[in-house]
């Protein structure tokens, strides 16, 4: 029975369930995460054509249900959560990963924030929402649907609406129109950008929509600048700025010292022997190029739940791009020592400071390290980490047990540099 408290709507048109199931373009290796399962209208057409399906349902009685029902169906999981509150970082370890979502009206937005902002483990999103939210995640501006969640969901995803579902196709029948959406991630069709100042300044533009932007913005860089760099009246509001523009804003009041400092082929760094003695001197860039040995630093950064914090690398990093690391990492410039290089690197690439660091081991150079000599430490912090955005693209804490099982299922998924280290203190 559908709970009214709950508003419930359960989806009752098996060609509806098998249309919106048929856009994921799920096949055997793929896991799908479905949250507001209801009654398994959806699920029934997965199971047997994909490699896990991972349920997420907030009625308790409608979870009980559903573990009953798909009892004989070892690739079912079912959860018994809130989908507001579920731990995404559990979902990594089932990479490649779908999303699929017959969203509460009354909870969607923050069911999507929870799941698909970043850092997220999906590659391809079906949601089901009632039509005026659709409407909203894919609103253009100048409109009034176009406000913070099209910009949150529309920073991270091309929102592409399918088509509208009538309130026949569920029981009860609803008071309105739902409608279906595809999400497909982005690309490097943007350029690097800082997650949480883009969120706090889309909240801030928006607070009041209708005042003008110079007047809710941080106070330096002046407004007067800024909006000339972005190609923006003084008089501008919230609603008329674009998707790009709000980036390009969100760069422009990113304080990191280090924001637009990306790699540098000419920075010069100590040439060493399999002994770890200098020989010489060369560029990063011909070091790499002629895999010289070289000397590097990595540090795990542990907080006191025990969960070791992972940077993921820029999607426009020159290697390793868009894969996960350890918490920082980075090559000694000429004359400098390992420790010191350490200290450094927290530094810059997590805004860590007053922190000492024991060392946990050395790693001789091999193709895995990129012909580097490493030496890992190891530090203890509590904190958010603030990193440059030209560097990292999303920090995230794992526990060693979930990391060491989505290791285990997805080491394409990691640096080599950082699978040596992972093995190093692991033996330990």
């Amino acid at each position: 029975m559908p709970s009214r408290q709950l508003g419930q709507n359960f989806l009752c048109d098996p060609n509806m369930a098998r249309w919106i199931t048929d856009q994921l373009d799920a096949g055997p290796d793929d896991a799908i995460v479905e949250v507001g399962p209801g009654t398994g209208a959806l699920t029934e057409h997965l199971v047997g054509k994909v490699r896990k399906i991972v349920l997420v349902e907030f009625d308790s009685r409608l979870a009980a249900w559903l573990k009953q029902r798909f009892a004989e169906e070892p690739s079912v999981e079912v959860h018994h959560a809130d989908g507001a509150k579920f731990d995404v970082r559990q979902i990594y370890k089932h990479r490649p990963v779908k999303f699929l979502g017959n969203l509460p009206y009354s909870s969607g937005g923050a069911i999507l924030r929870n799941f698909l902002s970043r850092p997220n483990p999906f590659e391809r999103a079906v949601v089901m929402l009632q039509k005026e939210v659709i409407e909203r995640l894919a609103a253009v501006p100048r409109t009034k649907d176009y406000g913070v969640l099209t910009l949150r969901v529309q920073s991270e995803w091309q929102v592409k609406p399918l088509r509208t579902v009538p309130p026949e196709a569920f029981h009860p029948r609803p008071q309105i129109d739902s409608s279906v959406a595809l999400l497909l991630p982005r690309g490097k069709e943007l350029p690097a950008f800082d997650a949480r100042r883009f969120d706090e300044l889309i909240r801030r533009g928006f607070a009041q929509r209708r005042k003008q932007m110079g007047k809710q913005m941080p106070e330096s860089p002046p407004w007067e600048k800024v909006a000339a760099e972005i190609g923006a009246s003084l008089t501008t509001r919230a609603e008329e700025l674009t998707l790009g523009q709000w980036i390009e804003l969100a760069r422009h009041y990113d304080d990191h010292p280090l924001r637009d400092v990306a790699q540098r082929g000419d920075e010069i760094f100590d040439v060493v022997n399999e002994a770890d003695e200098v020989t010489g001197q060369a560029t990063r860039r011909d070091v790499h190029a002629q895999s010289l040995l070289h000397r590097a630093v990595h540090v795990f950064v542990v907080n006191r739940h025990g969960e070791l914090l992972l940077q993921k690398r820029s999607r426009f990093k020159d290697v390793h791009p868009s894969v996960w690391d350890s918490s920082v990492a980075g090559h000694l410039d000429s004359g400098e020592g390992y420790e010191s290089a350490a200290v450094r690197e927290l530094e810059e690439e997590m805004g860590i400071t007053g922190v000492s660091v024991q060392e946990i081991g050395r790693i001789s150079p091999c193709e895995a390290t990129g012909w580097e000599h490493v030496v890992l430490y190891l530090t203890r912090w509590d904190g958010s980490p603030r990193f440059p955005c030209s560097e990292v693209e999303a920090a995230l804490w794992m526990r060693p047990d979930e990391l060491g099982a989505w290791i285990a299922a997805r080491p394409e998924d990691f640096a080599a540099g950082f699978l040596e280290c992972w093995k190093l203190a692991r033996g330990i």
